[in-house]
Order: C-alpha cells, then structure tokens, then sequence
C-alpha cells in the first residue's frame, strides 16, 4: 500500500461480475442542483452489462477535470458499475473501493452488493469505479511491458552489479513513465482521485453518499472525508493505511509485518509435518526455506522462478492464508521431492504478473510516489533496506525494488494531506491483529484521528481485507452499521487456520473469502 498488494489481474478479471445500479433517484437528491451539476448528472448514461451472477447490472462513464483546479480544461473518464437499491427507501450511493493503489474497483460493487445481507443491500445503490488511470478508466497509464518479466535480477543486492542491475531496471520504469504520461502523472494521486468523487457525488444527485473502502481504499476514504465531511454519510474502513507513515515510512512498517507474517506460515507448516516433511521446528523450515531461496539463485525453476520470483509467488501468503496450502505443497515438492513443476505451478498461480497487470503497477507507482515525498538520495534507501533486512529478511528489498521507481520519479511530490477529522459521523474501522500488509498499528492511528469512529478487531487474524470474507461476526458488524449508522469498538475472533490438502480433500477455504481476495487491489 500503499503497499504492495498483490494482485493478479487475470484472477481480478475472471472473479469479478459487475453490478447494476442505482435504478431511481436517491431519495438524498437536491431539489434544485446548480447547473454544474445538471451537466455532470446528464454525463452519466447507464447501460446494462449484465453477468449471470449480477443481473442487474449496469455500467457508464463519467467526465472528470484532469487538473481539478481548471475545471474547464482538459478532461478524462472514469469507468463506473452499480447494483441498484431494491428497497423502498433508499440511504443513497455506496462506492466502494479495492485498493492497491492501482485496484479496478468496477468489479467489487457486484461482490459487495451480493455478499450483504440482502435488507441492507436493498437499501444502497452500490457503485464501482476505476479511479482515474486504472482499468477501463481513459487514459489508463501503462508505463512500460516487461518490467516483471522473469528472471529478474535477484532482489537482495549481494554485490555491486545486483545492486546496479535494479537500479537501472527501476530507473528505467521511472524514465518510461515520464515518457509515456508527461501531461497526466502530474494528476494521478489519492487528493486528485478523492476529488474525482465528488464530482461523481454530484453526478449521482445526492447530497451525501456512503463508502467501503478495503486496504489503500481506506486512505483515499479518509481524505475523501477530510475534503468533503458533510458529504459523507456512513464511511467503512477495512485493514487501515496509516496515515502518519504516507508512503515511504509506511512500507518499512509492512516489510517488519510481512516478515512475521511468513514466519506464521512457515509455523503451520511445522504443525502439519505430517503432510509436509519439512520439520516440526519452525526455525528448521524457515531455514529450508532459504535454502530453497538460495537453490533458485544458481537455478531458477523452469527457467522462471528465481529468488525475486519466488517472493513474488509467497507474498500473497501474506495476505491470504487460503493460499497456504497451495504454497506448502510447492515447497515440500522442491525441498522434499526435488521437483521444481508445483513451484512453477505456484508462480504461474500466484507470483507472475499478467501484461494488463501493467496498468495497476504503472498507477501505483503514479500515486505513491505523487502522494508524498521519498528520499531522493539512494545511499538513504540503502542504508534504510539493510538495515530493516536485518530483522526482516523475507520480503525488504523486494519490496523497496517495487517501491524504488519514487527515488527517479519525474513529477514533484505533494505534501500528504492531514485526514483528522473531528466534523465526520462516526466511521467503523475493521482490522486484524497480525495483518501484514497494512499493520495493525495503523489502525489505532486511524482511529484516534477519526473522532467518534469505532474499531472492530479480528483478534489473531492475519489477513489483508476481512469484512465479507466469511467472518460472520464481523460481517454482522458492518451490516449493523449500514442499517444505523450506529458503531462500537468491539473484538471478533479469527477463523480457524485452513487445512492442508489431501489426495481426497481439497483445501477447505471460505467461499467468500476466495472471492473476496481475488477482487482486492493487491500488487500487480
């Protein structure tokens, strides 16, 4: 976040069913819009584009100022999706986002529509978008083809030329992106995409309009509230961004949070020695691990998966322990069996980066190196990576490689903004205790910042995005609170641990959280 987040956009595509929108007027319409809104609700034209899971569905595009502060200038397009209310009285609009940044949100209004219990999903028109440069969003930023391309130079620069090998692989995207979107990178950050939805508030004709925002989504939530607090009538965060680290500080945290996170997976390993035969000391298949790691160094599997690859291929482990199971039998394959074919399998599955999967990278780094400074100077990067390394060995310097395109940025960074806000309705935050990608820390920070916000925790879960994701304690939770608008900080407890796979069995995993997981804005 952000972050990284990893995401396949094939796996986003083929999860997703788009939903249908907003099929009257909420009920929070102006009586008399300015003519500046009149022009942006006649903008919205909606079509179906039905799926078999979402009948109802229906998309359009909307305009938007490419530079807000000339509203008259250039414009460019935001792809829209909504699920329309069904109830009688409707509480108006609720957009929802995936987060990345990068995530193409068009899909989740359907999931989001569908997973709610169907009273309060009758009572909201739940309405995607593709915040500006993502997706089916025009223009959409795409930087440059390649840059995941296997083998990649190994991630940990043990010398100088692995060193100067990222270092020109990084400043090169850096380089390819000023080429390619001069005119727009200027533009593409979370304040220009916050204020993209308030012209798409004014757009839809209500007064006020409610939000679910998972992961980066949170942050852009936050400011959108910062922007425009009496514009905001139920606000939903889940697995918080901490606004005090934005960015640079920020991935420091997750490289410490996702280190501990592969251990707890390298800990369910040990406790299901029985399948795996890897050891019932988790420090003995941590250290196979490595082994492994430094196996893939000399040769890659299958000509593909390298050491960086093979972090690529793990790290959604760190968002989704549904995936462990998948990952465990591709490491007992290699250390055990000697067969490198499941952990090809498992980078294909998880790890490999589609081509489409250009655009949410080439918006990551558009926003996170936009949104606020990084250091300029790469001996402090440098100095920053070892050292945190250190202590956290599995994925620091990848992710500071995914990161590292800031330190050549072409546009000038913003000053993040503040997002207290003391003038809000209560919002409910939603966060579990070990998550990785977007520390827990994080959340509490949220919460003092947000006054009269409310904090649901998932004490002991490790995952990244919780809320309708199978947890029915926490779903309740949500759904309470988009019934009243009423919330309290409350403890859920985690679900159980998956299973590991059988020849009989395949892995026990929540419907919703697999499909849930597939749709969030994770790196890409």
């Amino acid at each position: 976040m952000l972050h990284p987040l990893k995401k396949r956009a094939a796996v986003l595509l083929a999860t997703s069913t788009v939903a249908a929108a907003l099929a009257s007027p909420v009920t929070a319409a102006p009586a008399a819009p300015a003519p500046a809104e009149r022009a942006a609700q006649a903008a919205l034209r909606w079509t179906g584009c039905a799926t078999p899971r979402y009948p109802t569905l229906q998309c359009a595009s909307l305009e938007v100022p490419l530079d807000h502060d000339r509203p008259a200038g250039r414009t460019i397009t935001l792809a829209l999706t909504r699920v329309p209310h069904t109830a009688k009285t409707s509480q108006g609009p609720l957009l929802v986002n995936p987060g990345g940044p990068g995530g193409s949100g068009r899909a989740l209004a359907g999931f989001v529509a569908s997973a709610l219990p169907k009273d309060v999903a009758a009572q909201y028109d739940v309405i995607g978008f593709d915040p500006r440069g993502v997706g089916r969003s025009e223009p959409a930023l795409d930087c440059g083809a390649g840059h995941f391309s296997p083998v990649r130079p190994d991630s940990v620069p043990q010398d100088a030329a692995t060193e100067r090998a990222n270092l020109d692989r990084v400043r090169a995207f850096a380089e390819s992106c000023g080429a390619r979107h001069a005119d727009v990178l200027p533009h593409i950050g979370t304040v220009s995409a916050a204020r993209d939805i308030e012209v798409l508030r004014t757009a839809l004709g209500a007064q006020r309009i409610s939000y679910f925002g998972y992961s980066y989504g949170t942050y852009l939530g936050a400011v959108y509230a910062k922007l425009h607090p009496g514009r905001v009538h139920r606000l939903v965060l889940d697995s918080v961004v901490d606004p005090n680290g934005v960015w640079y500080e920020d991935n420091l945290s997750q490289d410490l949070a996702f280190d501990a996170r592969h251990k707890a997976f390298l800990a369910w390993v040990a406790r299901h020695d029985a399948t795996y035969r890897l050891g019932t000391d988790p420090a003995a298949v941590e250290a196979r691990w490595y082994a492994m790691r430094q196996s893939l160094r000399g040769a890659p599997a299958g000509g593909k998966v390298g050491p960086s690859e093979l972090e690529d291929t793990y790290m959604p482990g760190g968002y989704y322990n549904g995936y462990w199971p998948n990952l465990a039998d591709a490491f007992a394959a290699y250390a055990v069996k000697k067969d490198s074919k499941p952990l090809v399998a498992a980078y294909e599955r998880f790890g490999a980066v589609e081509p489409s999967a250009g655009n949410s990278y080439s918006v990551y780094t558009a926003v996170q190196c936009r949104d606020s400074a990084w250091p300029r100077d790469w001996n402090e990067w440098r100095a920053d990576m070892w050292r945190t390394h250190t202590k956290a060995p599995f994925m620091t310097w990848n992710n500071a490689w995914y990161n590292a395109p800031c330190a050549f940025w072409p546009t000038e960074p913003l000053q993040a903004p503040d997002v207290t806000n003391a003038d809000l309705p209560p919002a409910l935050l939603l966060q579990a205790t070990d998550d990785a990608a977007t520390p827990f820390d994080g959340a509490v920070s949220m919460r003092e910042k947000l006054s009269g916000s409310a904090l649901v925790v998932e004490e002991g879960g490790g995952n990244h995005g919780i809320a309708l994701s199978g947890n029915k304690c926490l779903d309740e939770k949500v759904a309470a609170y988009l019934r009243t608008g009423q919330a309290a900080d409350a403890t859920c407890p985690a679900q159980p641990a998956p299973q590991p796979t059988t020849a009989t069995r395949a892995v026990p995993s929540s419907a919703g959280g697999a499909a849930l997981h597939g749709l969030l804005g994770f790196r890409g």
